[in-house]
């Protein structure tokens, strides 16, 4: 008898019911709401499954998949992957940094950590690695022709940053950290590798709610756009018709990655990574003479780095984290972060249009958020729900891509300004 109390007193569902494990519960339920979104409603579900069920696995109580303490502060304690003991030094060392009890309570002097799984693969979120690899995949699989058909994309794609920077600044009035408020405004840019990358960085500890915003918002771009779109222009000017782009040269497409590479590099060193993967798969693409690097890098690469990316983002959202006023906080300031980075584009192709005797539709300013290429998909049908014989597809990708490298840019100078 005293074996089998022993068993079930050792279950996960026995340990539902010790501290704060009743939190785990809940988180549990919120990854099945999520499963159901990427499943059934398919909201971006090669990215909020894996997230969803990394989000599952560790919040089963007892399972050891991923310990936070490993972590805990924003750095990798690498003496406890080693199999070395939690000291009472580190303790008192995590304890000024402000982690939370209930991370601490996890451990006790002179324990030892058994890594699990996602403790392995959650290292290649907190060393910037899988971000890259996928903006890599992006940049092979995206065509920067529209943008360098049409410069003043990058102008629309500049000016949807501006979520972002308004965001932080709405996030420092209300409590957050430097660091944490860029973390939160970066989930403007609507881009999720980027905003997984500077959280990473700069507030690891919420990586999981902030991730979770970034690919919710991004899943609802054709439902949060569109209102703001109609909002801020006229019936007029939604039907306005864009002339087709020039044909772009095979050498402007070759070149345009390199001199971005060493552009974006030198004024902005810390957005080198992400930019640079993406300038790189973009010339696997367009070079011609490395086919197969560009299949790898769009599909079996892309593939992989995303299964690993989701369920480690995932494996973050624990009920302690999770569970607080500070994560509706950050889920709302997304919404705002979104919303502002549709308006800067839109209202800056309708200033640009006081100016321009050929006329932008300012609906393309809206794909300047880097939700690629859904933004630019959205702004195609509000144009032609106004004109059916309008077709802003291809106008609305050079903003579209414009956003990509202006998020990455605005994350290097997040990083620079609040990185250690």
């Amino acid at each position: 008898m005293g074996a089998i109390i022993d068993f079930f007193s050792n279950t996960g569902l026995a340990q539902f019911f010790v501290g704060e494990n009743w939190k785990c519960l809940i988180m549990l339920v919120i990854a099945c709401v999520l499963l159901y979104l990427g499943i059934v409603k398919k909201f971006e579900p090669l990215l909020l499954v894996p997230i969803a069920f990394g989000m599952l696995l560790t919040n089963l109580p007892g399972a050891g998949v991923f310990h936070e303490i490993l972590f805990a502060g924003g750095h990798v304690h690498w003496d406890l992957f080693g199999g070395g003991a939690v000291t009472q030094e580190l303790i008192t060392e995590l304890q000024a940094m402000g982690v939370s009890e209930s991370v601490l309570s996890t451990v006790s002097v002179g324990d030892t950590i058994s890594v699990g799984l996602l403790d392995v693969l959650y290292l290649g979120i907190k060393l910037g690695v899988y971000p890259c690899l996928i903006f890599m995949g992006v940049g092979a699989m995206t065509d920067f022709g529209p943008l360098i058909a049409n410069p003043k994309s990058l102008l629309l794609g500049a000016a949807a940053q501006v979520g972002i920077f308004i965001t932080f600044v709405a996030a420092r009035l209300i409590g957050f950290t430097g660091p944490e408020a860029g973390s939160i405004g970066i989930i403007g840019g609507a881009d999720g590798p980027t905003a997984i990358f500077v959280t990473a960085k700069l507030a690891p500890a919420l990586l999981g709610p902030i991730a979770v915003s970034a690919y919710s918002y991004m899943a609802l771009v054709p439902v949060i756009q569109p209102p703001i779109m109609r909002l801020l222009t006229t019936k007029e000017e939604r039907q306005i018709i864009m002339k087709p782009l020039r044909e772009v040269s095979k050498t402007e497409k070759i070149v345009f990655p390199i001199v971005v590479t060493l552009v974006v590099a030198l004024l902005v060193p810390s957005a080198a990574p992400l930019v640079g993967c993406l300038m790189l798969g973009n010339l696997f693409k367009e070079c011609g003479v490395t086919e197969r690097l560009s299949k790898t890098v769009q599909n079996e690469l892309m593939n992989i780095v995303t299964v690993f990316l989701g369920v480690s983002v995932g494996a973050t959202a624990t009920g302690s984290t999770f569970l607080s006023p500070r994560t509706l906080a950050i889920i709302f300031m997304g919404v705002v972060a979104f919303g502002f980075g549709t308006a800067g584009g839109v209202l800056l192709a309708k200033f640009l249009n006081l100016f321009l005797k050929e006329k932008i539709n300012p609906l393309i300013g809206s794909a300047g958020v880097s939700a690629v290429p859904m933004a630019a998909r959205v702004s195609q049908m509000e144009g032609q729900k106004a004109n059916p014989g309008n077709f802003l597809l291809m106008h609305a990708m050079g903003p579209n891509v414009a956003g990509v490298i202006g998020s990455a840019i605005a994350a290097g100078t997040l990083i620079t300004l609040f990185g250690n």
